[in-house]
């Protein structure tokens, strides 16, 4: 098995989901990466997740897993694709880039640069999984750290310039670490990004930490060894004090839907409800 730690291996429970959506006959998208990525542990995560958000002769109470990453998959795929598209020889910056397969079965605007962000034994394992798979862009590996170390220094040493407009993904981060790693996380992303510089992540709400409902999704979680430690009920007010302009879509939105997202989408003003966000938006001068 490879050295990776709890929150790490994560990755292979969503490439699992890629795939499971790849054999759908009304899938979302294609990833013909995610089967080999997923490896033997990531079916075994996703069976744990499945067997407790449907539970067997049991109303299910916990958000559909399988649906809300397709839809998170589709929407981060369109957005990255057309934020690329607005900046010419964009750089885009998929941190921390996980198992992620978007430089391998996207079509890229031409002249885009993706930079992958992670530990190195992310990228080792990655780069075993996939073997002889070529990206269709120009791709670059930056092996750091973002809790532990100076990663920008490392991202800016492998190319990436600061002073022009960048695209980032921050996506499947933010709720496993602490809420001070988050901020500093933001601030040093907003330290290397430009004005016009895009950026998109996904966050949970506070109350899905702590309602009595989630506990089933969140013992797994918890028992991993990767619990959810951060969320935010206003994702527009955690953004902007970094230089960030951005809304907040959930599930089940209009423009966060794709026809998939089976339960009801709770009005911003309730309270005590179990929430994702989408976040997407840009840096402003």
């Amino acid at each position: 098995m490879y050295p990776l730690d709890a929150v790490e291996r994560t990755a292979f429970l969503t490439a699992a989901l890629r795939a499971a959506e790849s054999r759908r006959p009304d899938r979302l998208y294609d990833d013909p990466f995610a089967a080999r990525l997923a490896g033997t542990l990531g079916p075994d995560l996703l069976e744990e997740i499945v067997r407790v958000t449907f539970p067997r002769g049991a109303p299910r109470t916990l958000p559909s897993t399988p649906d809300y990453n397709a839809i998170r998959t589709r929407l981060f795929d369109d957005w990255v694709l057309g934020s690329a598209g607005d900046i010419a020889g964009a750089q885009v910056v998929i941190a921390p880039a996980g198992l992620d397969s978007r430089a391998f079965r996207l079509t890229w605007p031409a002249g885009t640069r993706v930079f992958e962000v992670d530990r190195k034994p992310v990228l080792d394992a990655k780069a075993t999984l996939l073997g002889d798979a070529r990206a269709g862009v120009e791709r670059i590996v930056v092996a750091a750290d973002m809790v532990a170390q100076d990663w920008t220094t490392a991202l800016s040493a492998a190319g990436y310039d600061a002073t022009v407009p960048s695209v980032w993904l921050l996506e499947g981060l933010l709720y496993y670490i602490p809420e001070q790693d988050v901020h500093r996380i933001l601030r040093d992303v907003a330290g290397v990004t430009a004005p016009g510089s895009r950026i998109a992540a996904d966050v949970v709400n506070e109350d899905a930490l702590r309602l009595p409902h989630m506990r089933g999704l969140l013992d797994v979680f918890q028992r991993w060894g990767c619990p959810w430690l951060f969320g935010a009920n206003e994702p527009e007010r955690l953004f902007a004090p970094y230089g960030f302009q951005v809304s907040a879509a959930q599930p089940g939105d209009a423009d966060a839907n794709f026809g998939r997202w089976p339960d009801p989408v709770p009005p911003r003003e309730v309270h005590d409800v179990r929430r994702v966000f989408f976040v997407r938006g840009h840096r402003v001068p």
